[in-house]
């Protein structure tokens, strides 16, 4: 198991479980928001799905990975490519803190972020999460199919997750 996939919500704790695993295992980890809206010399470029699914395709090639994001269309195809897919689902009262304490940090210069994190992108995680928690239906009906590779974990603790031991 050398090829694995992190989803969740915002603030579900995807970035800090993908560090832990990227650093215990040796095993490179890209953030799926930095392949949509990805760095150019005139600034930050939304990527089309297509160009999304090419850079996805280009560093599976290249062996094992960590890819951790939102669910998005454009990188369903990871599902099928992933040896393990790690759900983090933490109580929705933990996201919407967790939302919070990165906005307040961020403004504060205690953390950095890839976005302007404004009165809008604060307001744009709350309404991703309560789509996300009004849409969770459709989500779980997506993961069925990949039940045998998909563990679900209330937090972001890598202790959690007996699979791990298997591959160190």
């Amino acid at each position: 198991m050398n090829k694995i996939l992190i989803t969740g919500i915002v603030a579900s704790g995807k970035t800090t479980l993908a560090k832990q695993l990227s650093s215990s295992l040796g095993i490179p980890w890209h953030e799926l928001d930095a392949i949509v809206h990805h760095r150019t010399s005139e600034g930050r470029h939304k990527r089309t799905a297509e160009e999304q699914m090419e850079v996805i395709r280009g560093i599976d090639q290249s062996g094992a990975w960590i890819f951790e994001g939102v669910d998005r269309k454009s990188y369903r195809l990871l599902f099928e490519m992933a040896d393990m897919v790690i759900f983090l689902d933490p109580p929705l009262w933990k996201r919407k803190m967790r939302i919070m304490t990165r906005f307040i940090k961020q403004n504060l210069g205690l953390e950095k972020c890839g976005y302007r994190s404004d009165i809008v992108m604060l307001k744009l995680m709350y309404q991703w999460t309560r789509e996300f928690e009004r849409n969770r239906s459709a989500f779980e009906s997506f993961l069925h199919p990949y039940q045998e590779k998909v563990i679900r974990l209330a937090d972001n603790d890598v202790r959690e997750i007996p699979e791990l031991h298997k591959m160190k």
